[in-house]
């Protein structure tokens, strides 16, 4: 037998699956399975069994024997948060942009002033590949305290080779080195650097002979991204990156509809993309494209919140019947935070979503949206042990409610106490 680990006398057991979905669409978002005053047994990094506490086997079955018993105490056990889309990697920081936003200035115009994606590029060419592991290890172990258990990771602030792939090689470090579960998004299809400003084509070309190929050489990637939305790349430059991406093993997701309908989405779901983020500016055509495609809507409130910008049509989604998916955006210019459980108080007060759909949303939705569902988001026999314990809470809408509480008070990632 390997490590082994049970928490006993838990209040609550939240989202626990006999039969593990890959997803949960419309209204079945609002439902979520718990066994009170329950149990759980994990060896081996994987979630072994759990039950109530009068069904909990006796000795001979070994439980008592666990290397590591955890009493809870009467406080909650949740599956860890999946965050499915963030630019953690990144240099410095935008506070100086956060005043510009505040005396008015669009997200548009301080990035034609060289602010924006473009400063945080001119950061990252001038920062070491050292440095910048070290600061964005800094912002992994917050998340970790916060919850979050998986991350998808994008590049993008590099908008050329070697930048680029300095990013991603600190992807794939915090990856070896860090207990989260990381995927590795390549977005070189970020914004169009400033030497490229007259011919966007010119660059497009970059990203899909240049960059595309070395990226998938060395592996460094799980999966391509381009921002596809006004002032950055359109339809066309988006389908020619993703295909590009497709021929070398790089599944698509989507930036799509932050900033006005750009025809993203359609897209994302013609190329049967893992999921389309942001949907800010999204209406019945993007729904009606969702519906009956394998590609997960995924709302980034924090973003949207943040800028300013109309919230994404949430409750329309969930009605329509689509597995909508939460993340956080975690970024220097548009959503300086990873808080997950600040991104279920996001959805709940802003897009009206109840605190069963947010949790769904930020954890078996997201996981699915980062490729994941099958090992991650819920409490199921044989999934990866990624759980945290609450400090003492009423409920699971107490969560997203008490949105400045810090409500997290032990972590758990492939069964090994943080």
């Amino acid at each position: 037998m390997g490590k082994s680990l049970i928490i006993s006398n838990i209040k609550r057991l939240v989202q626990v699956e006999d039969s593990p979905r890959l997803k949960v669409c419309g209204k079945d978002l609002s439902e979520i399975r718990t066994i009170d005053d329950a149990w759980l047994y994990i060896e081996d990094e994987k979630i072994f069994d759990f039950g109530t506490m009068h069904e909990l086997p006796d000795e001979k079955c070994g439980y008592e024997q666990a290397d590591t018993k955890i009493d809870a105490g009467g406080k909650i056990v949740f599956p860890s948060f999946c965050d499915s889309h963030t630019h953690i990697v990144y240099a410095g920081s935008r506070e100086t942009e956060f005043a510009d936003k505040i005396k008015g200035l669009s997200y548009e115009e301080i990035a034609k002033r060289g602010g924006g994606i473009l400063n945080s590029a001119k950061r990252i060419h001038d920062t070491s590949e050292n440095e910048l592991y070290e600061q964005s290890f800094r912002r992994i172990e917050e998340i970790i305290t916060l919850g979050t258990g998986a991350v998808e990771i994008k590049s993008g602030y590099g908008l050329n080779l070697e930048d680029e792939l300095k990013m991603l090689r600190v992807i794939r470090r915090i990856r070896e080195t860090s207990p989260l579960e990381v995927r590795s998004t390549f977005l070189g299809a970020h914004a169009v650097p400033q030497e490229y400003k007259s011919n966007r084509e010119k660059y497009v070309d970059v990203v899909i002979n240049e960059m595309i190929p070395v990226v998938a050489a060395e592996e460094l990637a799980d999966y391509i991204d381009v921002f596809c939305d006004k002032g950055f790349f359109s339809v066309e430059d988006t389908e020619r990156i993703l295909m590009a991406g497709i021929k070398h093993g790089l599944l698509p997701k989507i930036h799509a509809n932050e900033l006005d309908f750009s025809g993203g989405v359609q897209t994302g779901v013609k190329y049967n993309a893992l999921s389309v983020d942001h949907l800010e500016r999204s209406g019945d055509e993007e729904i009606l494209a969702l519906k009956g495609s394998d590609t997960i809507p995924t709302l980034l409130p924090g973003s949207a919140f943040f800028l300013g910008l109309p919230d994404p049509p949430a409750r329309k989604m969930i009605e329509a019947g689509l597995p909508v998916a939460l993340a956080s955006d975690f970024n220097p210019g548009s959503c300086p935070s990873g808080n997950m459980k600040l991104v279920m108080s996001l959805a709940c007060i802003r897009l009206k979503m109840l605190p069963e759909e947010a949790f769904n949303a930020a954890t078996i939705n997201s996981a699915c949206a980062m490729g994941i569902s099958e090992t991650h988001g819920s409490i199921a026999r044989g999934k990866v042990a990624n759980v945290f314990i609450s400090k003492e809470i009423p409920s699971l809408a107490f969560m997203p409610y008490a949105f400045g509480s810090d409500l997290v008070e032990k972590v758990i990632l492939k069964g090994k106490i943080i």
